[in-house]
């Protein structure tokens, strides 16, 4: 074979990997059909039947934790060890009821938050870090040879 026929070859393997990496790109971008009211039915039983499994769960999850703590304090009152009463914890909000982002309630800012004073370096209300230099880098006396020799040194033992 010559030159010409490898490149045209070549030319060939590259344009059909070209074309197959177009028609599975476009294969991928197709769109889905909308699910049908049978199939949103059965997505919304199976998510209702898997919420009632994660609160069985976690309500047995709870019973046995409770089981336990009162075994090992019984256990450790009786090996004298010194046990404090039980502290109540309040219930783990579900994520519907969780908090907005940054703690503000509804994602707006609290009177105390608005009203809370800003300090910042860059706006000089604060003071400067203590790991930010004292000032700008002295400059090197006239014909004082660089830190860094830029390029390859000459290495006498070829």
């Amino acid at each position: 074979m010559n030159g010409t026929d490898d490149k045209r070859a070549h030319a060939a393997r590259t344009t059909l990997a070209a074309l197959a990496l177009v028609c599975a790109a476009a294969t991928a971008h197709a769109a889905l059909p909308a699910p049908t009211p049978a199939q949103q039915q059965a997505a919304a039983a199976k998510k209702a039947a898997a919420d009632a499994q994660a609160a069985k769960d976690k309500q047995e999850l709870g019973a046995a934790m409770d089981a336990i703590v009162a075994r090992w304090r019984t256990r450790a009152g009786a090996q004298g060890w010194k046990t404090h009463a039980p502290i109540a914890i309040a219930a783990a909000s579900s994520p519907t009821q969780a908090a907005a982002p940054a703690g503000q309630p509804d994602g707006k800012l609290t009177a105390a938050g608005a009203a809370a004073p800003i300090k910042s370096e860059k706006l000089g209300t604060a003071p400067p870090s203590t790991d930010v230099k004292a000032g700008p880098t002295k400059a090197e006396p006239a014909g004082t040879p660089p830190t860094v020799q830029k390029g390859t040194p000459k290495v006498h033992n070829q």
